[in-house]
């Protein structure tokens, strides 16, 4: 077993799998324009919000925990995995802030377990803005990149055969 091959923690890798299936849900149940005042998306919200409290523990553990040794980096790729994993970190903490924003520029009231998340904007008629339009096309994207992100693990298990795929199993 190459040493690119150790695993990340347990908790890590249980949170890394969670957040993933969250996104893929809240982007699955999104749904856009002022049809979402008279009929709020609630599932998409919550997932939303799961995302934001899933990534703090995950933000902790990745300063806490040292990851598994990265192997031979090749001068791009490395480069490339710093700004994807920045971006999608970026993304991970924006979308549901962005979102929360948008709920409350449209003035929707976002119940979480019998309390409701105060709103963070006031709210307007007509369009929510521009926060509104990229949290709609951030949601897109970060998919667009957890798939790019997924083929290079791809990538890394069967063409360079360096174990990183196991990295993130729990077995």
């Amino acid at each position: 077993m190459s040493v690119a091959a150790a695993r990340y923690s347990r908790s890590l890798v249980v949170i890394h799998w969670v957040t993933a299936l969250a996104v893929l849900g809240a982007w699955l149940t999104a749904e856009g324009g002022r049809e979402v005042v008279r009929n709020p998306p609630l599932l998409h919200f919550w997932l939303g919000l799961a995302v934001l409290v899933l990534v703090v523990p995950r933000l902790i553990l990745r300063l806490a925990e040292p990851g598994p040794e990265a192997g031979p980096r090749h001068g791009w790729l490395a480069i490339g995995a710093t700004l994807g994993h920045g971006l999608l970190y970026l993304l991970l903490i924006a979308l549901p802030l962005t979102g929360w924003y948008a709920a409350s520029r449209m003035g929707v009231s976002v119940p979480i377990f019998g309390l409701h998340l105060p709103a963070i904007a006031a709210p307007v008629q007509g369009r929510p803005g521009l926060i509104a339009e990229l949290h709609e096309n951030g949601g897109t994207f970060i998919l667009i990149l957890a798939g790019l992100h997924a083929l290079m693990a791809i990538w890394h298990q069967f063409v360079l055969h360096d174990g990183r795929l196991r990295r993130m199993s729990l077995r």
